[in-house]
């Protein structure tokens, strides 16, 4: 699962920097609030990596994710791309948990046939 899911946070990772740039062109919104608030989503996607494992890093992603789609009041492509992104996240996360499973049968059956050997 952590494959998966990390891949998908480093996609958004560079999404979220492309949407600051676009943002940037909106004059209602300062350049210094795009970029605090974008650099804060980019670094909360590289930490997600290493925590998507861990109790509590999945939730967080998904909030992430709803972030993301939120964006689109700033940026209108956001919440077509964070659409996107969450049928990611969900298919990272559901598919990954499948090959988790798969590996640790996998694991086990290769562990009961090496000590039926024994």
């Amino acid at each position: 699962m952590r494959t998966l899911c990390a891949s998908t946070l480093i996609g958004e990772f560079f999404v979220i920097g492309f949407a600051g740039l676009v943002a940037m062109k909106d004059p209602s919104l300062s350049m210094s609030t795009v970029w605090l608030v974008s650099g804060i989503a980019m670094v909360l996607c590289v930490l997600l990596c290493g925590m998507v494992t861990r109790p509590g890093g999945v939730a967080l992603g998904w909030a992430l994710q709803i972030a993301l789609i939120a964006s689109g009041v700033f940026v209108p492509t956001m919440y077509f791309m964070g659409a996107v992104f969450a049928a990611l996240w969900w298919a990272s996360v559901h598919f990954g948990r499948k090959v988790d499973e798969a590996k640790a049968r996998f694991a086990a059956q290769s562990d009961s046939s090496t000590a039926d050997a024994a």
